[in-house]
């Protein structure tokens, strides 16, 4: 778990990169209701986790810098004892103070009338605009009528400032703590993989295999870090496929993208395997070209690199792969040059990982590819995809869909691979199936 000492750390560091002349207001997210009065299970907004470890809704930071430190006020639910028995224990405001290390809490129902004076004497305020309208319309509100009487009793902001760069930027690399939370939920994930892969067979159900998933991770403390993706055969082929609902035949392979989340961390592991458990020759040849690819993709993940140096090895070696195997024509060079492998290899080969599946984090710097640096995470998921339409292409090959994806950290030394706990060769597929 991430102690509180590390979340205040975070909060402090912020508040040093805002300057003493602002102030800093972060909200938790909505409930956010699936029908009538049934809401979907709450999660709390990832800035808004990072910062606090407070996973209630109904709450509002506000950062307040100073010179040397700072004062960090929370708004949130007051305990209530009916509520809390239909919805289970909140901390209230002695305990947003007690245990999570708050300067001083109020209730919610008190921000609306305790914020503008937290305004006063503030040059700029930091804030996302466009998650709460109601709340952003309140604010402009406020810098109205400030604008109408600053100046003759105190100083008030006149402009508000995106957070989500300096707080994305600090989100971007990981703690040795965020990286254990990492390590957790990669762990459990492989274990659904693992499981998934011993108890598959032909003529069963994709929903079969998604209820293993989910049972693996439920019963380690867990839950999903998105909808796990369970294709088979062409079903593959649909990049975000969740229906999950097609039997599974013999003969096809099934592509399993599911991840698990501990402590609001996330995994991201896609594996792809036969569903009879042996591969067919044809499958064999081109899971060894994604598989070739994927490998000599992590082997850049290293300091210094560009982070597009990682995308660019996968497409040549795939793309190499496929013009080997008779899919593409034409020399390596047109086909990367003229990006004919789009047809088939058709998404990057990463994204950062964290809080959010695909995390935060700038791509690029100044116009040019980032550098990958110590802390950052990623995934690496080279992917080719042959839809049943693709009628240039031999039919043995047709239908098919193969992805392999690990979750990477970037060291001082070579790729630290978080998810080397669930096979991929070929080999060590068909004997983990076979047991």
């Amino acid at each position: 778990m991430i102690k509180q000492k590390e979340y205040a750390k975070r909060r402090s560091q912020l508040m040093d990169i805002a300057g003493s002349g602002s102030v800093i207001i972060v909200r938790a997210a909505a409930e956010k209701i699936r029908n009538r009065d049934a809401a979907y299970p709450y999660r709390q907004d990832s800035d808004f986790l990072y910062l606090s470890g407070f996973s209630e809704p109904e709450a509002m930071m506000v950062l307040l810098p100073q010179d040397k430190g700072g004062e960090v006020i929370m708004f949130c639910r007051e305990r209530d004892a009916l509520r809390e028995m239909w919805d289970g224990p909140r901390a209230g405001t002695e305990g947003a103070v007690a245990q999570y290390g708050f300067d001083e809490a109020f209730p919610i129902s008190e921000a609306a009338q305790r914020l503008p004076d937290l305004l006063h004497d503030r040059e700029r305020i930091y804030h996302d605009l466009g998650k709460d309208p109601e709340f952003d319309q309140n604010l402009i509100g406020w810098l109205s009528e400030f604008k109408a009487k600053t100046r003759k009793k105190f100083l008030a902001p006149d402009e508000i400032v995106a957070l989500d760069h300096s707080l994305h930027e600090m989100r971007l690399f990981k703690s040795r703590t965020e990286i254990t939370a990492m390590r957790k939920s990669a762990r459990v994930a492989e274990a659904a993989h693992r499981r998934a892969m011993q108890v598959c067979r032909p003529g069963m159900n994709e929903a079969e295999i998604h209820a293993e998933l989910l049972h693996t991770f439920t019963s380690n403390q867990c839950e999903a870090s998105y909808v796990p993706i369970v294709g088979g055969g062409a079903n593959a082929c649909v990049l975000h496929y969740i229906s999950n609902r097609d039997t599974l035949n013999d003969g096809d392979l099934l592509l399993i993208d599911a991840g698990a989340e501990y402590d609001g961390y996330a995994s991201d592991i896609t594996r792809t395997f036969p569903i009879n458990g042996k591969f067919s020759g044809p499958q064999k040849d081109l899971y060894e070209v994604v598989l070739a690819a994927q490998l000599k993709a992590i082997d850049e993940v290293r300091e210094g690199n560009p982070w597009d140096q990682v995308h660019e090895t996968a497409v040549r070696v795939a793309t190499e792969g496929m013009i080997d195997l008779g899919i593409m024509t034409g020399s390596l060079e047109e086909a990367l040059e003229e990006e004919h492998f789009k047809d088939y290899y058709v998404h990057n080969t990463g994204h950062w990982l964290g809080l959010d599946v695909h995390d935060v984090g700038e791509y690029e710097v100044d116009g040019h590819s980032r550098v990958l640096e110590p802390g950052m995470v990623l995934t690496v998921e080279p992917g080719i995809y042959i839809p049943e339409t693709a009628m240039a292409v031999n039919e043995i090959w047709r239908g098919m869909g193969i992805r392999i994806e690990d979750n990477v950290a970037v060291t001082r030394d070579e790729a630290d691979v978080i998810t080397s706990g669930i096979c991929k060769s070929i080999d060590d597929i068909e004997a983990l199936m076979a047991s």
